[in-house]
């Protein structure tokens, strides 16, 4: 275990002193305060008047700023909820002598009557809540977050394990509540031998963010449930460990639960018997603690230290852990010694809110001795959660912090992410964006955790495919990807694609992997974006399931991260064979499809739609698509070693079934309130929808563009798809896409929006199965603002509905067609196959040409009597017109064993 050494403040002190005098913003422009927003700021405080309004103990404000000292001044004593330099205001929660002493320091201030109603409101479950946070269910209680780890510890016994490290304040103090275990979920394969690199993430380390629980709960769900289905997935839980200590502050949490906005532990030592006591976790740990203005020694202050360094027991159980599973990556703890650029490991903490992506240093605004590498897999995170990367400084000073504590003490790559937009995060825009953006960054954070300080400079490798997925020993499969150095956000250098690799069940990391090079698909490494192919031999792989592990290299040498494939080497003597054909379904057109089962896929073919693939025994969910149609899945398909299964798929043709591109006036869309057609921004010329044209959105505005209502009576796979750009308050005012499926009496959310999107204009495709069907569809976007700032709001461009339904193919006269075996003998079941084509639907009428009745199945079976040559004649019609087809059956007689042919004439055999 490492043992911590007492910081120097002095030596510290004298390191930043020159930093802390001109402490500048590189990364933002500071705009002074907008004066006509002053003139109208509040001079005293002013209660929410509501008339259900709880007695009034604190207030949400907006405190105008002019100068970057004046931040300073506040977040020393204050933990801002939100920093916007650009309208040079800060996001407080202060009592009314915290207003008073905001305005005495110069700052306007403006009470937030929506936030402070939220955050002095009682704590209700809403109507049918039965679980979650009073008002918020997606958010899971302290309780119910442990009861799910337990869940997947217990599941999940090979790949999940839940570990106590350690005691919080009240679990150590008697007298009071009961306290809580410090639980850490660490997920990895124990069947895989290590050591492994690691990725380690705390989240709510101040008790009222909701938000970073929650998601690293779904995000340890997300890995477990996919394991052995996802190859990215089993490759991180096989080569890797990720420690998820969910509640960081759960003593804080379960007041923050009640409804209060409580940020410390629960500590009543410090402003006892208060709703401000305890210490501020972030400003304890043993780093730069107390050295900067970054904290305060005021004990009932948001941003209070404590005592001493490391005081608190949550910090020290945190502190040992980490310590424990990493090594030291910087042997000195002083501001210029580098960590070593070979070592492994990630640590995250994860809060809310901000839309931020943070690396040290944040109690100096000298850059980190690493500084080039931290940015880099900074930018990198924040590609995938769309958040704003800097330096830790550049946000406010702060001192004591986790991310400063990892990095400073251990060397590891450190960072702070600010999850979206409030403490009060709505749960639709938890989990439709929240979630689903930063399930990716963290995803890429356990990836590149094996070298994170080398492999984010790489290019990234994704689209692999191998075709076909599975393979008879001596076949050939196709191995294809994407190999891009250019997925980051902003000014980071990018490099030509100068190599790719690919190792087979052992990463190419591995000192055990034999790697093989890909080349080029145009024979040339030249671009910064390059597909990339080989051809992998399987005559020396054995028979099973297998991953292949690919990566590229840049010009600069950089190998990017690995990503992972499955793929199979099967015996087709005992292998379960699918087969089957892939077909039009509004014509019966053979379709060039890809057919998934499970990982395992094949391309049908072009000119008949046939596949076959043969595939290890097990359940598959079977998949069809094929371009301009809708995908066909079918679930639970059990396959056996030894059997044969045809599954055919007839997929829709898609077409689009509403389209406005606004140029033709309006079609019947119901504009409520300030909702036009503007000429002021468009995506295609030269008008688009806006909410506010001509200006900006008003105050207190609920306003909707609602579609006329839309058939969609035997459609599938329903999307929408539309153009915006949009400039919405962020965190105070959202545009939300909704949907209706019974007329517009009940809406449900699709997609949130919020914050700027203003330059460039953006398609967004939604999926919206719900759509499926529904006689009755509609679609709207709503607009909902809040009684303070005002912004130029959302313009929409070219909404399209499109689904997959039988008229969106041209008709088509019939086509007859059929294949069968040429041969036969008496008695033998011939199988036809239709490949008829024509608009449906079609009747058939067969006759096998023996005087038998004529049959009118789609893909009938016959046997016949006697030999002979017979005509099989198909007939095909619609209300188009009619189609005959003609094949001619040799039958021969059947002989038993005994008989020999010889010259024509049939001889006994000798008998034994």
């Amino acid at each position: 275990m490492k043992i911590f050494r007492p910081f120097s403040t002095l030596l510290l002190l004298a390191a930043v002193l020159l930093q802390q005098a001109s402490f500048t913003r590189a990364s933002r422009l500071l705009y002074p305060a907008n004066p006509a927003r002053l003139e109208q700021a509040q001079p005293t405080p002013q209660p929410f008047t509501g008339a259900s309004d709880p007695i009034q103990n604190s207030y949400v404000v907006r405190a105008y700023f002019t100068n970057p000292e004046m931040v300073r001044l506040v977040t020393s004593r204050w933990e801002p909820w939100e920093v916007n330099y650009q309208a040079g205001y800060l996001v407080l929660e202060v009592d009314a002598s915290g207003i008073e002493y905001l305005r005495a320091s110069g700052f306007a201030v403006e009470i937030d009557q929506k936030l402070t109603y939220l955050v002095n409101r009682p704590a209700v479950f809403l109507p049918d809540q039965t679980e979650g946070i009073p008002s918020y269910p997606c958010y899971r209680t302290v309780e119910e977050t442990y009861a799910a780890a337990e869940g997947i510890a217990t599941a999940y016994p090979n790949l999940a394990t839940w570990l106590d490290i350690g005691d919080t304040w009240e679990k150590i103090t008697p007298g009071g509540s009961a306290g809580y275990d410090l639980m850490v979920l660490r997920l990895t394969n124990s069947l895989v031998p290590g050591p492994k690199p690691k990725l380690f993430v705390m989240s709510s380390l101040h008790a009222r963010e909701y938000a970073p629980a929650e998601l690293s709960t779904r995000f340890a769900e997300h890995l477990v449930s996919r394991y052995g289905a996802d190859p990215d997935i089993t490759y991180l839980l096989d080569y890797f460990e990720i420690h998820l200590l969910l509640m960081a502050n759960p003593d804080g949490r379960k007041k923050a639960e009640t409804g209060l906005a409580w940020r410390k532990n629960t500590n009543n030592n410090f402003c006892s018997n208060t709703n401000s006591r305890g210490v501020d976790l972030n400003r304890n740990f043993d780093f730069a603690w107390g050295c900067c203005g970054g904290s305060s020694s005021y004990a009932c202050d948001e941003t209070f230290r404590g005592s001493s360094i490391a005081s608190e027991p949550e910090v020290q159980a945190v502190q040992a852990y980490v310590s424990s599973i990493y090594p030291d990556w910087r042997l000195n703890d002083d501001l210029t010694t580098p960590a070593d650029t070979n070592a492994s490991g990630i640590f995250l903490d994860v809060h809310s809110y901000g839309k931020l992506v943070l690396w040290p240093w944040g109690f100096t605004s000298s850059q980190p001795p690493n500084s080039s590498a931290l940015q880099t897999l900074g930018r990198k995170l924040a590609y995938f959660n769309g958040y704003t990367p800097e330096q830790s400084i550049y946000l406010y000073p702060t001192d004591g912090t986790t991310d400063d504590f990892a990095y400073g003490r251990l060397g590891l790559p450190a960072y702070t992410i600010e999850l979206g937009t409030a403490f009060f995060q709505d749960c639709n825009s938890f989990r439709n964006v929240i979630v689903p953006d930063n399930i990716q960054a963290l995803l890429y954070a356990a990836k590149v955790s094996q070298a994170p300080y080398q492999s984010p400079s790489g290019p990234d490798a994704f689209d692999l495919q191998m075709l076909p997925s599975s393979a008879a020993p001596g076949e050939s499969i196709l191995v294809q990807a994407t190999v891009d150095d250019q997925l980051v956000l902003g000014g980071e250098p990018t490099q030509i694609i100068s190599a790719a690799e690919y190792s087979i069940d052992q990463p190419t990391w591995s000192s055990a992997a034999i790697t093989y090079p890909l080349q080029a698909t145009d024979g040339f490494f030249d671009e910064k974006t390059e597909s990339v192919q080989a051809t992998l031999d399987t005559s020396t792989i054995a028979h099973g399931k297998h991953t292949l592990y690919l990566r590229g290299r840049d010009a600069s040498g950089n190998w990017g991260p690995v990503s992972a494939f499955f793929f199979a080497v099967i015996d087709p003597a005992i292998a379960p064979r699918l087969y089957g054909y892939v077909r039009d379904a509004s014509n019966n057109i053979p379709l060039d499809a890809l057919v998934s089962a499970g990982n395992f896929s094949i391309h049908s073919q072009p000119l008949s739609g046939y596949y076959e693939i043969y595939l290890l025994e097990g359940e598959y969910t079977l998949t069809a698509s094929a371009p301009d149609h809708a995908t066909l899945t079918v679930n639970n398909a059990f396959l056996k070693n030894g059997q044969s299964m045809r599954q055919d798929f007839y997929l829709l043709p898609t077409c689009p079934l509403f389209f406005d591109d606004i140029e033709s006036g309006n079609p019947g869309w119901d504009a409520g309130g300030s909702w036009a057609i503007s000429t002021e921004a468009f995506h295609s010329p030269m008008h688009a929808w806006s909410d506010s044209p001509g200006g900006t959105y008003g105050n207190n505005r609920n306003i909707s563009l609602t579609s006329p209502v839309i058939d969609l009576t035997g459609a599938i796979n329903t999307q929408l798809s539309f153009w915006h750009i949009y400039d919405l308050e962020a965190g105070y005012d959202y545009g939300y896409v909704e949907y209706s499926t019974d007329g517009g009496g009940n809406w449900t959310v699709a997609a949130t929006y919020n914050g700027v999107n203003q330059t460039t204009w953006s398609q967004v495709t939604l999926s919206l199965p719900a759509l499926d069907g529904v006689a009755t569809a509609q679609i709207r976007f709503h607009l909902v603002t809040d009684s303070t700032v005002v912004e130029d709001g959302w313009h929409v461009d070219d909404v399209q509905i499109s689904a997959g339904q039988m008229n969106c193919a041209p008709p088509m006269a019939p086509t007859a067609q059929f294949m069968a075996d040429p041969t036969a003998i008496t008695g033998q079941v011939l199988q036809f196959i239709n490949l008829s084509t024509g608009t449906n639907p079609l009747s058939y009428q067969w006759d096998f040409g023996d005087s038998s009745s004529t049959v009118a199945s789609f893909e009938p079976q016959h046997s016949y009597v006697l030999p002979g040559i017979f005509t099989v004649t198909l007939s095909v019609s619609n209300t188009l017109g009619n189609s005959i087809y003609y094949q001619p059956v040799l039958v021969e007689p059947f002989l038993p064993t005994e008989f020999i042919y010889l010259g024509g004439i049939y001889l006994s055999a000798p008998a034994d």
